[in-house]
């Protein structure tokens, strides 16, 4: 999945608009796009909105993101939701491994209880949200099977650290959050998830956010969050493999295949060995289907 929209469960009008986008995901947010006195009115509306969209027969992906599990309303959000099936869960403010684990069995037993198939509702993280978050990074891998993607944020981060600033002059994060970044990226690979850029909140410039998609993308990200409509044609153009990136990996693949005991192939003067094969085959899992 390339783009994953975040769209407040509160607001029926809003989460209809969100079907007629392109988003390959959206995420039905309980958590921080909802006022305390409207999380209530947020679950149903949710819930009745999950139960209406599921059988369709083109849908995006449905997440919904609860709230922290120190929220004391984590238990309420899911027995709301997990009885119309969502596609996933993404739980914000994560703070290692044991986290998911913890929610793969709330997540179990209410399966179990709506019979729905255990294991079904997958597991998206977000995991940078707290300076002690940063240090459980490498903790995620073999926490769940559940475990689809990982995610960073730096809005609740910088206030958790105090920062007086994310970016720099050019509209760049600075070094603390970039380090998170690239952190996040190599955490949710070591876990076999997939690595999800975070959002770009200038929503109306465009030119800013496709440079950082193509920059995500150039490092190793997969997908980004939006929090806006109209920013997911352009993350989808700039996550989608582009026909010469396709034709070419399928070049190396064939040159793989032609050669299957060799370890190293010449392929227009270049000299390729396993790791451009495994980039080759992962750019192509990329292309939507």
């Amino acid at each position: 999945m390339r783009s994953f929209l975040f769209v407040p469960a509160d607001s029926e009008k809003k989460l209809s608009k969100g079907l007629t986008t392109a988003a390959d995901a959206l995420i039905l947010d309980l958590e921080d796009s909802v006022v305390a006195d409207r999380k209530p009115q947020a679950r149903t509306i949710a819930r009745d909105f999950l139960s209406d969209d599921m059988a369709r027969r083109e849908r995006p992906y449905l997440i919904v993101r609860i709230n922290a599990l120190d929220s004391g309303l984590t238990e309420v959000d899911l027995d709301a939701v997990m009885p119309a099936r969502p596609d996933a869960i993404m739980l914000p403010k994560a703070q290692g491994g044991p986290d998911v684990s913890y929610l793969d069995a709330q997540l179990a037993r209410r399966e179990q209880e709506h019979g729905t198939p255990v294991g079904h509702t997958k597991i998206l993280v977000v995991a940078t949200e707290t300076a002690k978050s940063i240090f459980q990074l490498g903790t995620y891998a073999g926490a769940s099977a559940r475990l689809s993607g990982l995610t960073w944020g730096a809005e609740d981060l910088s206030a958790d650290i105090s920062a007086e600033s994310k970016r720099d002059a050019d509209g760049r994060y600075i070094e603390p959050f970039r380090l998170v970044r690239s952190l996040c990226l190599y955490g949710a690979v070591a876990a076999g998830a997939q690595p999800i850029d975070s959002v770009y909140p200038s929503f109306q410039d465009g030119d800013g956010l496709r440079r950082e998609c193509e920059e995500a993308r150039r490092d190793g990200f997969t997908g980004k969050m939006a929090i806006h409509p109209g920013q997911v044609d352009v993350i989808n153009e700039v996550f989608t493999p582009s026909e010469a990136a396709i034709a070419e990996a399928r070049a190396v693949i064939a040159a793989f295949a032609a050669n299957p005991t060799a370890g190293a192939v010449s392929l227009n003067g270049r000299m390729l060995d396993m790791p451009h094969l495994k980039l080759a085959q992962r750019l192509l899992a990329r292309i939507p289907s």
